[in-house]
């Protein structure tokens, strides 16, 4: 059952290749069992073999990660595994830092895709890529997506289950393009949401999505 009286359309789909550095914005993807194709399917790791997150080390958010038109890895342009790409983590990170390839489902630090609107972004009142979204749902209004969890979004053959509000932490507070920080973002987040912004969601079916498809909003009890 479609609910809500909504007109709902996927505004942008991002990808972020590396854990913790800058994504892509796509105008169409895959989306399987463990989110977009290609997202965070490499991480950093530290010489004691440690995951490494921007929320230790915000620097690595300056670095943009892209999937090249044959699938390969670009860091800031540059083929993924260059000695002058490692040097620059290594830089961040210390020595002995390198890139690990992980496409299970270990590499997500919650649910494999997340889900932000047009109407929690303006009520946040910040630039919408603090919030590291894969999907950005417009015809949104207000906080209507915390409503959400429970049921079911429907994007073309796709289906995606909204499991619940995701929890923010410090990555929220640095500047997605000059990185300086900025701990009151934090701090309106736990102060007007609960801490909790955007969605947690898995993937019921698998199917390809773009922007500008229309998004159904369905009760979990829905038949597809």
């Amino acid at each position: 059952m479609v609910f809500g009286g909504l007109t709902l359309k996927v505004a942008q789909i991002w990808r972020y290749p590396v854990k913790s550095m800058r994504g892509e914005q796509l105008d169409h993807a895959r989306i399987d069992t463990l989110g977009i194709e290609g997202d965070r399917i490499v991480h950093v790791r530290d010489g004691r073999g440690r995951v490494i997150t921007a929320r230790t080390h915000p620097q690595l958010l300056g670095h943009s990660a892209t999937l090249d038109s044959a699938g390969e890895l670009r860091i800031d342009g540059r083929q993924w595994q260059e000695p002058s790409v490692l040097a620059d983590i290594a830089k961040i990170v210390g020595p002995g830092a390198q890139f690990v390839r992980d496409e299970s489902s270990n590499r997500f630090d919650v649910l494999p895709l997340l889900v932000a609107t047009d109407g929690s972004i303006r009520a946040l009142g910040e630039d919408g890529r603090r919030l590291r979204p894969n999907l950005v749902i417009a015809g949104v209004e207000g906080l209507g997506e915390r409503s959400w969890p429970g049921n079911y979004l429907e994007i073309e053959e796709a289906i995606i289950e909204v499991v619940d509000l995701r929890q923010r932490c410090v990555m929220t507070t640095f500047h997605p393009d000059t990185l300086v920080q900025d701990s009151g973002v934090l701090t309106k987040i736990v102060k007007r949401f609960g801490g909790m912004l955007a969605l947690n969601c898995a993937v019921a079916r698998s199917g390809s999505i773009r922007v500008g498809s229309h998004v159904k909003l369905r009760r979990a009890n829905s038949e597809y």
